[in-house]
């Protein structure tokens, strides 16, 4: 009992949290000024997340990069009349050095691995807001730009540095850290920028970057300024990318107050999301509750109704559950997704997220919503929906069922509607995965026959017999079976490697087609996970670990 107790408040003291709001930033300060917005990155030095380094030259850890979320998702949502978004730096000449070397070099595997997750899925966000929100970003490198400092720049619609003889831009994971940069920087340099490759090789090899004219024609920025005209380049460029958005001005932009959530032991409590532990199975329970009705709103009542929306606050809640539980709550393997409330709620609220997709708050709501469902695609767990009576896999929630590894749905003959599943429009388009595929498609190959076949069960309840034989779920015992297949299912993955099954399940939950998106997390979870426990970069004589120390690294120099 004692050692019991003592584990809780062990993982109470470490539990890290997603919330905050721009009356707690200590790292970023943010400004508004019509169109525009300006993000200043001044990162505290004392201001880590983890004591044992100091966030020197702009270096972030995983605090900084919560803060940056944040200012985002209130961007998005709070200042509609926001067409574009300068990133630049408070300090003088330094942009962001990057990641902080020693917090990585401290750090155990894991916590460097869902670091640099949380900080792909943030700047991948950004591109996900240029291109569906019609939100512009403009990176103002008014320094040096390094690592994760140039990745955070790449994120950006465009780059400018400033022509100063001394700043550049460099990605030096390799030649300073033997490590690989952990936030798509090498993808971004050919699949984004289209860097030549042999540019490229020497771009990642060098550790004091590119400066200047040489920046420029390499593709690696797409501007460079003198000191005396910065200022107006950069106002002037992003009042142009701002007069191309179609974001609205003139409108109400709509609060994200704090979510309300109950944090214990046994698990996390929202008012319409629940996430139970059950530590000596390895699982935890996320159950979404859906209203147990809802009327038909207008526009107005949807724009009055705000954060607390079903869709908006659901979206939010599970996002914050999905990545609470990634990071604090590692040996729960197994996800096991379950659903409650009225199925009918639940698509008389897509008929409306469908019905006024054209107006800015709500199309940044199904935004939300497909941004979550992704963060849930990338996490490193093996994921079952379980689809029982009194269920509501319909629509919108059903994502989560084809989001999935496995569906198991109970399958009772007597009564067939008791457990069904339902589709709506939500399914076949707007929630697309990082590949541009809808789940559902993804789940065919786009074959033409089979998603003909699940259009034509557009509004009706299909039950256990009808989805397990139209392919919408994985298996569909009946009640004397269902107990105990379920169990021996559960039982059975936990017992499998999480190793092994985290690169089975990154492989296959991302079939064709590849994009920049994809291709990212991919290779974050293989270079990441393979090359962040060699011993060329954490061992003992490791680059990474003896940087800053006066000692050269010592690596076993064969290539396998």
């Amino acid at each position: 009992m004692e050692a019991t107790l003592t584990d809780a408040r062990e993982r109470t003291a470490s539990r890290v949290d997603y919330q905050t709001d721009p009356s707690r930033y200590q790292h970023w300060q943010l400004k508004f000024a019509g169109p525009l917005a300006t993000l200043f990155m001044d990162t505290k030095e004392e201001g880590g997340l983890r004591p044992g380094y100091k966030l020197k030259l702009n270096s972030y850890d995983l605090g900084v990069d919560i803060e940056l979320h944040d200012a985002l998702q209130r961007i998005r949502f709070e200042h509609p009349e926001v067409r574009a978004v300068i990133l630049t730096s408070a300090k003088s000449r330094v942009f962001c050095s990057g990641a902080n070397i020693y917090m990585l070099g401290t750090s155990s595997h894991a916590w460097k691995v869902n670091f640099c997750k949380f900080t792909n899925e943030t700047r991948n966000g950004m591109e996900d807001a240029s291109q569906h929100s019609g939100v512009k970003f403009l990176a103002a490198c008014n320094g040096t730009t390094a690592g994760g400092g140039y990745e955070l720049a790449l994120a950006c619609d465009e780059i400018y540095l400033i022509d100063d003889r001394s700043s550049a831009v460099s990605l030096p994971e390799l030649p300073l850290l033997g490590v690989l940069p952990g936030t798509g920087g090498l993808t971004r340099v050919t699949d984004k920028r289209k860097v030549r490759r042999d540019l490229a090789d020497m771009f990642c090899t060098v550790s004091e970057g590119v400066q200047g004219e040489r920046a420029k024609q390499w593709r690696l920025v797409d501007e460079i300024v003198k000191p005396a005209q910065w200022n107006e380049a950069v106002q002037k460029r992003a009042q142009e990318m701002a007069a191309k958005s179609d974001r609205p001005a003139g409108q109400k932009g709509v609060s994200l107050a704090p979510l309300q959530r109950t944090i214990d032991d046994v698990g996390y409590h929202y008012e319409f999301v629940d996430v139970a532990f059950d530590r000596a199975a390895r699982t935890a329970t996320f159950t979404v509750k859906a209203p147990e009705a809802a009327a038909a709103r207008t526009l107005d009542q949807i724009l009055a109704a705000g954060a607390n929306w079903w869709p908006l606050q659901m979206a939010r809640e599970l996002d914050d559950a999905i990545l609470s539980a990634r990071t604090n709550e590692l040996e729960l393997g197994l996800w096991i997704m379950k659903t409650s409330g009225s199925a009918d709620a639940v698509l008389e609220m897509d008929k409306q997220l469908i019905a006024h997709k054209d107006n800015w708050f709500v199309r940044e709501v199904a935004n939300m919503i497909r941004r979550m469902l992704c963060r849930l695609d990338v996490s490193a767990r093996s994921i079952y929906a379980v689809i029982e009576e009194g269920s509501c896999f319909a629509g919108t929630l059903f994502e989560l069922a084809l989001a999935a590894d496995r569906a198991y749905m109970l399958n009772l003959a007597d009564n067939p509607e008791a457990t069904f599943v339902a589709l709506s429009e939500m399914n076949f388009g707007p929630l697309f995965m990082s590949n541009g595929l809808p789940r559902i498609a993804a789940r065919f190959y786009e074959e033409a026959a089979e998603m003909e076949r699940a259009r034509a069960l557009l509004g009706k309840r299909i039950p256990g017999e009808q989805a397990l034989e139209t392919g919408l779920v994985t298996a569909a015992p009946d009640e004397l079976d269902w107990a105990d297949e379920l169990r021996l299912a559960i039982e059975a993955r936990s017992a499998l490697s999480p190793d092994a099954l985290t690169g089975l399940e990154a492989n296959l939950r991302f079939g064709l087609p590849e994009t920049m998106h994809t291709r990212i997390f991919a290779r974050l979870s293989a270079w990441q996970n393979w090359i962040f426990n060699r011993p060329n970069a954490v061992g003992a004589t490791g680059a990474l670990k003896v940087y800053g120390s006066g000692t050269k690294a010592k690596f076993n120099w064969e290539r396998v």
